[in-house]
């Protein structure tokens, strides 16, 4: 089948067709149509972006629970908006000298399997990572990788939070970390970037005692990709917005939302803070806020029958293939949604699993499939961003190469 021409094949780059889900480098999620609109409509007027700020934070700490909520450039900013909150509080003369931290507190004490290249967002706000505990959980010795007492011990008066990474294997629990970094009057964050839906999640980890909570604007919400959310204690996020919004005004015209901000509690206007690179327009706030109240609004059990009938069409397409096997994985667990998983027997198949991953993404249009699994010889097809017609014409692309 010929599949639809895109801007992208007008602008003279290779499109593609993502069936592996919402992944950053090739473009993140579908925005939603409302979203869109949205967006199209904020760019033809202007507007103060803390009050703008001030109406996401209020959707925010609505569907999250949280006593305020803010929004950067993206997961990844969020987090190291957190950080900077975390380390800096509401001292100025902190925030402007982030992210050099030699003479304040700055270590996150965070579980060692919880490690991963995104909580480089931490250090950027000049964090000092201290992990703690093992992995004996994946390496099968009987032994959890991180006890509770283990975090406890590592908390000194450098410490400024607990990082914690969200996914359903996590250890210790939530509770847990919560209860031992209270305990010592230290926040916990939460890096829950990729754990919507279920929709309950975006409320969950605040009831569970989380300080700050980092959720993606783009990915199952939908929103604009650069769009990150942060929800929590109002302290923590009332620093990260002093250390984001544009303070360049002059300290006689300042007025800044008193939501935000008590500005007879402040020493004076803060200087452009570590957040500045991190900004957000008036029309990706506009459209994560249309996206969020959609996201709340949509029927997950007909968004789920939907993409497990995406599913349906390829492993059709693929049925009866030499050396190929199906399965489904249902979604709710580890991943958001459904997935299929194909494997590829190297001594029946024309092609192995890295040959035809690779191959299909040389293509053009390229074709993308979850590649996470390809050293056990298989590969994942995502249905979350595919269309009835990827779908079909993903399947049609591998049967041509496996034949």
């Amino acid at each position: 089948m010929e599949y639809e021409s895109t801007i992208y094949d007008e602008l003279g780059v290779p499109n593609v067709v993502n069936a592996a889900g919402t992944k950053t480098r090739i473009g993140g999620s579908r925005i939603r149509p409302e979203a869109v609109e949205a967006m199209s409509r904020a760019a033809e007027a202007f507007v103060r972006l803390s009050d703008l700020q001030v109406r996401a934070g209020e959707l925010i700490s609505e569907v999250t629970g949280a006593e305020a909520g803010y929004v950067g450039s993206g997961a990844a900013a969020c987090m190291t908006l957190a950080a900077a909150a975390a380390i800096a509080g509401d001292d100025l003369g902190t925030m402007a000298r982030l992210p050099e931290t030699d003479d304040v507190p700055n270590e996150i004490v965070m579980p060692r399997t919880h490690r991963n290249g995104y909580d480089h967002a931490f250090r950027a706000a000049g964090a000092r990572i201290v992990d703690v505990g093992n992995n004996d959980n994946y390496l099968g010795t009987g032994s959890n990788s991180t006890e509770p007492w283990e975090i406890a011990d590592a908390i000194t008066e450098k410490t400024v939070a607990v990082g914690y990474m969200q996914k359903v294997y996590s250890t210790p629990p939530l509770e847990e970390v919560v209860e031992v970094a209270h305990d010592h009057d230290v926040p916990v964050i939460v890096d829950a970037a990729a754990e919507v839906p279920p929709r309950e999640n975006l409320s969950a980890f605040v009831e569970a005692g989380a300080d700050m909570v980092v959720f993606s604007g783009g990915k199952a919400i939908r929103g604009p990709q650069t769009t990150g959310i942060l929800a929590g204690k109002r302290e923590y996020v009332r620093s990260a917005a002093l250390q984001h919004l544009d303070m360049h005004v002059a300290e006689s015209v300042w007025e800044p939302p008193t939501e935000l901000f008590d500005k007879e509690a402040l020493d004076g206007v803060p200087r452009q803070g570590i957040g500045r690179p991190l900004k957000v327009g008036k029309e990706e706030l506009v459209g994560l806020i249309a996206a969020l109240e959609a996201f709340i609004d949509e029927d997950q059990d007909a968004l789920t029958t939907e993409w497990n009938n995406r599913l349906d069409i390829v492993t059709g397409g693929l049925e009866g293939l030499s050396g190929v096997t199906t399965r489904r994985e249902p979604g709710g667990k580890l991943m958001v949604a459904p997935e299929l998983y194909v494997e590829i027997d190297p001594e029946v198949a024309a092609l192995d699993a890295v040959e035809l991953v690779g191959t299909l993404r040389k293509e053009n249009p390229r074709i993308f499939v979850g590649s996470d699994d390809l050293l056990d010889g298989g590969f994942t097809v995502n249905p979350m961003c595919l269309s009835d017609d990827g779908a079909e014409y993903v399947a049609e692309r591998i049967r041509d190469h496996l034949a």
